[in-house]
């Protein structure tokens, strides 16, 4: 039976302290580096929903290392191995307190912000008679605030950040330079199979004066893919895109009544719901990498986890 990896306590070697995030637990090393977990967790509007998904964490593990490798020539980041299939490994930084998001296409929260009338977010003016799914003339970036387990992201626009002193005027130049080449290389990875990002996040951190990208990158949870083929046809005649993300959990949930608001409860998440989305994600895998999937045996999850991770630990 296919197991789901939704908690974690381990006790590595040289362990300071623990993070558990919305689907991630942070483990410190030394104070020297983190070792991320990627958990079977799924998260939605900011809700942790009850049932692990078999497969996700090693699927967006693995992605992510993917991208990080192909895009290293950009910008320094965080990662160092890949001691288990679900676990990296990396340079601990201080986390930047906003998210750097960038969107090609009018799409998913800003379109419901479009429609509901805004012509401005982030501080971005957007121009008027835009159509759900249409590109933007220009990728444009609209950063948010990091939140708390619990809370929601705030969106912030680029002088708030600097007026408050959330990064420096220099750094949050820099954050911008990265982040739009990050997402042109992810451009064209994505054209390669077949695919549009249309949107995605990046975070930031630092340590000893350098910038390093860290946490997850260009995968289906972070971004928003559309097949390339039949956009133009399904945007002329106003239906939807065909798309890669994980946008499909968040319909699932509006469909039955759930957006992360007070006293909503979240639907019934039955073996059938679980094994559909396991299949999504391993379907969003496969058109994202270009590679088929290999399920690891699932059967003893934290003991494989705490084995590779370490000896991967000791062997530094």
């Amino acid at each position: 039976m296919k197991q789901a990896l939704t908690q974690t306590d381990f006790n590595f070697p040289g362990q300071k302290s623990v993070y558990h995030g919305k689907v991630r637990d942070v483990y410190n090393i030394n104070d020297e580096q983190l070792v991320m977990v990627a958990t079977d967790r799924i998260s939605a509007f900011d809700v942790v929903l009850p049932e692990g998904i078999p497969y996700k964490g090693q699927m967006l593990n693995q992605i992510a290392a993917k991208f990080l490798d192909a895009t290293a020539d950009i910008c320094p980041n965080w990662k160092l191995a890949t001691p288990d299939p679900m676990v990296t490994a990396g340079v601990q930084c201080t986390g930047y307190p906003v998210e750097m998001i960038v969107r090609g296409y009018l799409v998913g929260s800003a379109w419901r912000a479009y429609k509901a009338g805004a012509r401005e977010i982030c501080g971005v003016k957007i121009p008027d008679g835009m159509r759900e799914n249409e590109r933007f003339p220009h990728p444009i970036i609209t950063p948010t605030t990091k939140a708390e387990i619990g809370e929601h992201d705030q969106d912030i626009s680029r002088e708030e950040i600097l007026r408050q002193g959330l990064v420096s005027e220099e750094e949050y130049n820099l954050l911008e330079q990265y982040t739009m080449q990050l997402f042109m290389r992810g451009t064209e990875i994505a054209r390669e199979r077949g695919l549009i990002l249309v949107d995605t996040k990046y975070e930031f951190g630092h340590r000893d004066g350098k910038i390093y990208l860290i946490d997850e990158i260009h995968t289906p949870d972070s971004s928003r893919y559309f097949y390339r083929e039949g956009y133009e046809e399904r945007f002329a005649a106003g239906e939807p895109q065909k798309q890669l993300s994980k946008e499909f959990v968040r319909e699932w949930l509006m469909d039955n009544g759930f957006q992360g608001k007070e006293g909503q409860t979240v639907p019934e998440m039955t073996p059938q719901i679980v094994e559909s989305i396991s299949e999504r994600y391993i379907e969003l895998y496969e058109h994202i990498t270009g590679e088929t999937f290999v399920k690891e045996d699932t059967r003893s999850l934290l003991e494989r986890i705490e084995r590779n991770v370490t000896t991967y630990l000791q062997s530094r």
